[in-house]
């Protein structure tokens, strides 16, 4: 089998995995700790497997406290069979799985498509600085019939006179003659097969003032906004890929700490029946510790399912193949960045990189451009145009002859109607309104990302204060059940008070997990608002 990370750069498109954030697991009063520890666990299982949520950075940890010593004549907890939070050597990372899914989101190639398009079309606006060239060529086969003679039967179309005279106004020593005028037989020449070359050429010369640059200009911003739509859509996707790489990491984690716990609920059976042979426990106190671990049990079937559902999550992000071996390169104990200080500072650098920002910019400078071109509608048009003929006959010779013959014509025409005066006033300012309404979007669009990057920016702050606070109540869960335990074995405790230690130390053992992914998952947000994963 392939690794993912040897072919984690090609191409293809990536599906949008919504973010998992943290947790907040209420805490259980002792007075009520034998009614609700079973709940309690069910509800811990769905809030790290199931229940999506805010992310939250974090401070780097402190390495979680050792298990607590095994009591005297006590059964030590059963260590897991294997840590499914350690990074294994040549195992994805989560800048990989962001990149594939980048590469492959289909997000990306229809914004890409889009781009295409647009830029398709500010070729063909380019196009229209070009003056029109035309070219046609034709024959013609005329239909047959008999000329019509003019002359001959006293139809005078012409007059001649004897040699060496003539009729009117003679020169000196020419005589004068008023004889009989003869008719002349004429007839027009009938050719029945028509050959035509044609060449000509349109200058639009007003346009390229009033219409041409500006078209041209407002395509050419459509076409920058739309490859700032795809830097929109692969950050996007380079930022879900994360999260739902981290989401993996929490649901394999959380396996992790289900297994802890099944493990310690399996060592308070084998206490509570020491302590009921040796008669300092009831039957109820080894039935209770007996539901325990069938809690435990659902609660670690659960992460299995967390497991298989995130990993189907990255490979629906990545599009990796079933073959693709899937393993974490990165561990959840990994120092963390540091936490950025200036939070205005943060939110000025999203305001100048993010390119959902830019690609509204262009659309409203492309609109306002067509705007102009339909204000040119108020102005005549001035155009020159040229035409060469090559034609066999050519008409505008008289009277035709078979033959080929070349002809050429120069001129210039200006045209208005009144009907494009009253529509480009209205038109006009139908686009100037879209495009006061794409800068109303913009600076709406600006205000979302300030929010945006202030709450991420929070996130992380609260995320490192969790970092630091559950790593204490874990350490002091550890010790609480470790006297807890030592009691129950001692004869001096009940098994109320040691479910009670139990209970809170799987809880805070699910909100320090919690923590820490929470802190990356707000340092990808963080990241992606103030745009720094644009690529």
């Amino acid at each position: 089998m392939r690794s993912f990370a040897s072919i984690h750069a090609e191409p293809a498109s990536a599906s949008v995995i919504p973010g998992v954030g943290r947790a907040h697991t209420p805490s259980i009063p002792r007075s009520s700790a034998r009614r609700s520890v079973y709940a309690t666990l069910l509800f811990l299982a769905a809030s790290v497997v199931a229940s999506p949520a805010a992310a939250q950075p974090a401070r780097p940890e402190q390495p979680t406290p050792a298990s607590p010593p095994t009591p005297a004549g006590a059964t030590a907890p059963e260590a897991p069979a294997a840590d499914m939070t350690a990074a294994v050597p040549g195992g994805i990372t989560a800048e990989q799985v962001g990149a594939r899914a980048a590469a492959t989101s289909y997000q990306a190639k229809a914004a890409a498509e889009s781009a295409s398009a647009a830029t398709a079309r500010a070729d063909a606006a380019w196009s229209n600085y070009l003056p029109k060239l035309g070219l046609k060529a034709s024959y013609t086969r005329l239909s047959e019939f008999t000329a019509p003679s003019f002359g001959g039967s006293g139809a005078i179309v012409g007059t001649t006179a004897p040699a060496g005279s003539c009729v009117a106004n003679c020169p000196p020593g020419v005589p004068s003659v008023d004889a009989p005028l003869f008719g002349v037989d004429f007839k027009f020449p009938l050719i029945f097969n028509q050959w035509l070359t044609q060449a000509t050429i349109a200058i639009p010369i007003s346009d390229y003032f009033l219409r041409i640059n500006q078209a041209h200009t407002a395509a050419t911003k459509q076409s920058e906004a739309a490859r700032w739509d795809i830097a929109t859509a692969r950050a996007k996707s380079f930022s879900d890929g994360k999260v739902a790489y981290f989401t993996w990491l929490r649901a394999r984690a959380a396996m992790k700490v289900a297994e802890q716990n099944l493990a310690v609920a399996e060592a308070h059976v084998k206490d509570a029946q020491n302590q009921f042979a040796v008669g300092n426990a009831s039957k109820a106190d080894v039935l209770r510790a007996e539901t325990q671990v069938a809690a435990a049990s659902l609660l670690v079937e659960r992460a299995k399912s967390g497991i298989v559902i995130t990993e189907r999550q990255v490979r629906v992000a990545t599009h990796a193949k079933e073959e693709e071996r899937l393993e974490p390169g990165e561990s959840l104990d990994s120092t963390l960045p540091p936490t950025p200080q200036n939070v205005r500072a943060l939110v000025s650098e999203a305001l100048g990189a993010r390119p959902e920002i830019k690609s509204v910019d262009k659309n409203a400078e492309a609109t306002r451009k067509l705007a102009e071109v339909q204000r040119a509608g108020n102005y005549p048009v001035l155009a020159g145009y040229g035409d060469v003929t090559y034609a066999n006959p050519n008409q505008r010779r008289i009277p035709q002859t078979q033959d080929w013959f070349p002809t050429w014509a120069l001129g210039a025409q200006i045209t208005w109607s009144p009907n494009d005066l009253v529509a480009a006033g209205p038109q006009a300012a139908d686009l100037e309104s879209r495009a006061s309404a794409l800068e109303a979007q913009k600076y709406a669009t600006r205000d979302g990302i300030e929010l945006e990057v202030t709450q991420a920016y929070q996130a992380v702050i609260e995320a490192d204060t969790a970092i630091t606070t559950t790593t204490q109540q874990l350490a002091s869960a550890e010790e609480g059940y470790r006297v807890a335990r030592e009691l129950f074995n001692a004869g001096r405790g009940t098994a109320t008070t040691l479910i009670d230690a139990e209970t809170a130390l799987a809880q805070t053992r699910f909100e320090h997990l919690n923590a820490k992914v929470d802190a990356r998952l707000a340092r990808i947000r963080l990241e992606h608002a103030v745009g720094r994963d644009v690529k």
